[in-house]
């Protein structure tokens, strides 16, 4: 008997909820509960009165399994729409990141130059350091913090993933 494996796809989740304590932590308890892996995590409030906020979910999982994850989360009182970003169609992701790397002489020269090409900007400078400010999707930032690991990267702080759909509907 052969048993069919279930391929597992990478999902971007918008989440419009209201925004009142306890929500993020419910949401996660969904996922923990059901051993869902959260792989990024984004929230702000969207709204002038700062009554509602976005949530930008970044999770691994088959169709049905994915299925079932908006549906719990449709489910929750203070959620008033789920969408899936990846299955919607065209959206635009992005993140930012921190990049801390430590150099003198010709790393640093090669650090900075590398900066340029991806168009990093530094927003701290010491005479030993450099923080880069990166934005853009997660394959160009992964590059960036690699390439600066040969340079002497000290530390990384990132954002997690933004997204928006394309075009003029909201999500």
């Amino acid at each position: 008997m052969h048993i069919k494996e279930e391929t597992t796809e990478r999902h971007t989740l918008a989440v419009i909820v209201d925004n009142e304590p306890g929500i993020l932590a419910r949401i996660a308890g969904l996922f923990t509960a059901r051993g869902y892996n959260i792989e990024s995590l984004t929230v702000s409030e969207i709204t002038a009165d700062n009554l509602i906020s976005r949530i930008t979910i970044v999770t691994s999982a088959s169709a049905p399994v994915m299925e079932q994850i908006i549906a719990q989360l449709e489910r929750l009182v203070p959620v008033h729409k789920v969408t899936d970003l990846t299955e919607a169609g065209a959206h635009v992701e992005r993140e930012l990141a921190l990049v801390k790397v430590r150099g003198t002489g010709e790393h640093r020269i090669e650090a900075l130059r590398l900066a340029e090409v991806y168009r990093a900007r530094v927003v701290d400078a010491t005479i030993g350091s450099f923080v880069f400010e990166v934005t853009g999707g997660r394959e160009k930032i992964n590059k960036f913090v690699e390439l600066m690991r040969d340079l002497g990267l000290v530390e990384v702080a990132r954002t997690g993933i933004v997204a928006i759909s394309r075009g003029a509907e909201a999500a």
